[in-house]
């Protein structure tokens, strides 16, 4: 009979306990909140994931930018961060033509410099035309016998040259880069513009490019000056160096890494995924 009622109380003791375990050890996570699709950080943290996109794929001729949030929402981690769990559509960096809807977690730890992206995404954009694009520029800079120079991309009217556009979205995917790494749950960036561009010759297969970049940071309207040094070769990762005036110190992406602070699942037809 002793033994009966010590089984009896077992489960009755375990949630009497667990109040105080909690109390002592990490909250659990609270539910879930679903945010308004207009909700400044629910915009702010899909231009993170997109951010850290356009750095991973590290080619000029497929950048995207945030389209519409369809989907938000938020889950709060006590003593560990905010992840945002989020789908939303892109458009085109240049044409701001739809190419594709995302799926998207944001995850900003308290502990950590940068916030943790996972992105998987659909394309509409034809994946042969941009490497043939990529592989067109990347062959063009290849073959200068003089580096290219110029400023004030775009300039005070919102133009830009036709000759420096591929250059000026090299420098878009680079500061994507610094923009991922710099972007917390409140501030994030724009890239305003290339102040100079300056390339420099190689012997090796990549090409490389000096930037003077402004980025505009929101929700503070502060324009932040940075030198960014972009090296890329079609195919691979950009390697980018960057320092900003604000911080006194250089910053250098990791070749090939990605996996602790996000990943990109994958870029698909959007016939070949469903949301």
């Amino acid at each position: 009979m002793q033994r009966q009622s010590a089984a009896r109380l077992g489960p009755l003791l375990l949630l009497l306990l667990l109040p105080l375990a909690w109390g002592k050890g990490p909250s659990p996570p609270r539910a879930a909140e679903e945010l308004q699709v207009s909700n400044r950080l629910a915009g702010q943290a899909a231009r993170v994931a997109l951010h850290y996109l356009n750095y991973r794929l590290g080619s000029p001729s497929a950048l995207r930018a945030l389209g519409q949030v369809r989907k938000a929402t938020l889950k709060t981690i006590p003593g560990i961060g905010h992840k945002y769990y989020l789908q939303f559509t892109t458009e085109d960096y240049k044409s701001s033509l739809n190419v594709g809807t995302c799926l998207a977690t944001v995850f900003y730890l308290k502990r950590k410099p940068r916030p943790a992206v996972n992105i998987n995404c659909t394309y509409t954009k034809d994946q042969k035309q941009i490497r043939e694009d990529d592989y067109s520029f990347y062959k063009k800079m290849r073959q200068q016998t003089k580096p290219i120079i110029g400023n004030d991309i775009p300039d005070s009217y919102g133009n830009i040259e036709p000759a420096l556009e591929p250059a000026w979205a090299l420098a878009v995917a680079g500061s994507s880069y610094l923009m991922w790494e710099k972007s917390t749950e409140n501030l994030g960036y724009f890239m305003a513009q290339v102040k100079n561009v300056k390339q420099w010759i190689t012997k090796d297969d990549s090409i490389d490019f000096d930037y003077s970049v402004v980025l505009h940071e929101i929700p503070t309207q502060e324009m932040i000056s940075c030198h960014l040094r972009v090296i890329w070769t079609p195919g691979h990762p950009l390697k980018v160096k960057y320092f900003c005036l604000s911080e006194n110190q250089w910053s250098e992406s990791e070749e090939g890494s990605g996996t602790e602070s996000g990943s990109t699942n994958g870029i698909f037809n959007e016939k070949e995924a469903h949301f």
